[in-house]
């Protein structure tokens, strides 16, 4: 039967998150405020069973990326209109508007996965499932406490919008480079194995540039979405953690997100292209 776009972008994605669960939760440990261990005593922990094996595994939350990535083509395929198609100004505009979509309709439930993974209980006591985290939230702060972080989740649409228009970019000149092989001008429609290496490459550079210039707002948006604690806005809390613990503080957990990040996003942009060449074949 026929898939779309979207279920293909899918299927890629939650190929990539089953993959690099365990790296989302210690890379969230290290954001946080009351992390006082260094890198090598977070994977003793880890080895430990004290935090990744405790944690549940990824379910159908998930699928929530297909939000994204239905904004993104729809945007996309109404801005080529407008705009010169498949331009630098495309891409920025539907991935911030994607991002922007995304972000809007799927921070309560981020919230709800921090707090679970920030969740720290002694040895023996039971953890706290999601249903009641939800409770525990609605109590303490009641609806505006699941939109917690939402500011620094806008400002990270900016890393959005730079792994996009960089992605694009060099897939562009990947095919363009391709067709210039091709002295007859005959269109070559097989793939080999370096096309999706190549894929691999674009979407682990384009999110490796992306990730280093945008990193500071996750760590803010991990701090504002702790419970009980002296953050409350974007910029309050900007400022509070460079007063208090330097700007070194802004890249906490950095080497982990990308460890975690870059192996992600190439798996899922290749994941994507190998199921619509299997479906174009």
């Amino acid at each position: 039967f026929p898939l779309e776009d979207t279920d293909i972008r899918l299927c890629g994605g939650t190929v990539g998150a089953i993959l690099t669960c365990p790296l989302e939760v210690v890379k969230t440990r290290l954001q946080s405020s009351s992390i006082t261990l260094c890198i090598s005593e977070v994977h003793l922990s880890t080895v430990n069973g004290a935090s990744v094996s405790r944690v549940a595994p990824p379910g159908p939350l998930h699928c929530l990326r297909a939000i994204y990535f239905a904004a993104y083509s729809s945007s996309k395929e109404r801005l080529n209109c407008v705009f010169e198609p498949d331009s630098t100004q495309v891409h920025m505009t539907s991935a911030g508007i994607a991002g922007f979509t995304a972000i809007t309709a799927t921070n309560p439930i981020w919230l709800i996965k921090t707090r679970l993974q920030l969740d720290a209980r002694k040895r023996g006591e039971r953890r706290m499932n999601a249903f009641e985290c939800v409770r525990r939230v609605y109590q303490t702060d009641g609806l505006r406490g699941f939109y917690r972080g939402m500011s620094a989740s806008y400002a990270g649409i900016s890393e959005t919008v730079i792994h996009f228009v960089i992605y694009e970019s060099i897939k562009r000149r990947l095919l363009e480079a391709k067709a210039a092989t091709h002295m007859d001008g005959a269109e070559d429609t097989a793939k080999d194995a370096s096309d999706f290496v190549g894929m691999m490459l674009a979407a682990a550079t384009s999110k490796t540039c992306a990730t280093s210039i945008a990193y500071p707002h996750e760590v803010i948006r991990t701090r504002l979405r702790e419970e009980g604690t002296k953050y409350r806005s974007f910029f309050q809390s900007l400022s509070l953690v460079i007063r208090e613990e330097s700007y070194r503080a802004l890249y906490r957990g950095l080497t982990t997100h990308l460890v975690r990040q870059i192996p992600n996003t190439a798996i899922m942009m290749c994941t994507y292209e190998f199921v619509v060449y299997l479906l174009d074949g």
